[in-house]
């Protein structure tokens, strides 16, 4: 008999309280969905009309749950919405669709998800597709409920495998720091992150996530390769059902 399972039998106490923490350690890491209604102010530099957006999380009665994003902006609209599952701790898209109008410009994006067959199958500017699936793999709404979950666990560097349009892509992102947003509905104390892109590329964005409200995206800053910037920033939501509230907003 070997020492360590000497050991194991001499001293049963220590083993199954050693063996009960770890199990405790499991289960603490393990995240539930937390359902979600957020509205945010959405504004762009040089147009004088002003936007809206809403950010959704809900349970479907299946077990599944519906991820939406919806946006509009001077005459242009856009809905992003997914269907998902929690399976083993992990999010698995099942469906995916993007659609953009207005301003000449009019998108339709399609993606299933057939995780038995191995395939993502859909349509993207009216071509269809076909992809195999890989472990992980995500869609354009599911890694962004993936970020706010990494951030819960505590993580500072993220990379995710997403199907982005006809193609997988990987997405990297690194928190960078701690601010302290304004938004209508208060201050929070969030953790400022960047998404990573290649040296010299002229696309930045930069997400801000409230720390003490689960890492609610409260502000979210986009400069396009044209020099376009614009941003969205919290005005109000639900957490759980819950109103999520900032600290006063202190005067100077």
């Amino acid at each position: 008999m070997t020492d360590s399972s000497s050991l194991l039998f001499r001293r049963p106490g220590r083993w199954l309280a050693v063996a009960a923490l770890s199990l405790a350690s499991s289960l603490t890491m393990a995240q539930e969905l937390v359902p979600f209604t957020a509205s945010y102010a959405a504004d762009m530099k040089n147009i004088p009309v002003n936007g809206e957006a809403t950010h959704s999380l809900q349970a479907n009665a299946d077990g599944t749950w519906q991820l939406a994003f919806h946006a509009s902006m001077f005459v242009a609209r856009l809905t992003e919405e997914s269907v998902l599952k929690l399976e083993n701790d992990q999010l698995v898209p099942l469906n995916y669709r993007y659609e953009r109008k207005g301003l000449g410009r009019g998108r339709v994006t399609t993606q299933s998800f057939d995780w038995d067959a191995g395939l993502v199958s859909g349509e993207h500017k009216k071509d269809a597709f076909s992809l195999p699936t890989e472990p992980g793999l995500l869609d354009k709404t599911t890694y962004q409920l993936a970020l706010q979950r990494d951030l819960v666990a505590g993580k500072k560097e993220m990379t995710y495998r997403v199907v982005d349009g006809d193609e997988v892509e990987q997405y990297q992102f690194r928190v960078v720091g701690e601010q302290r947003v304004t938004t209508r509905n208060g201050q929070f104390d969030a953790v400022e992150v960047e998404r990573v892109r290649e040296p010299g590329a002229k696309r930045e964005t930069t997400l801000w996530f409230a720390k003490d409200w689960h890492y609610l995206l409260v502000r979210l800053s986009q400069v396009e390769t044209d020099g376009q910037h614009y941003q969205i920033v919290l005005k109000e939501a639900t957490l759980n059902g819950e109103p999520v509230v900032g600290k006063p907003v202190r005067s100077n």
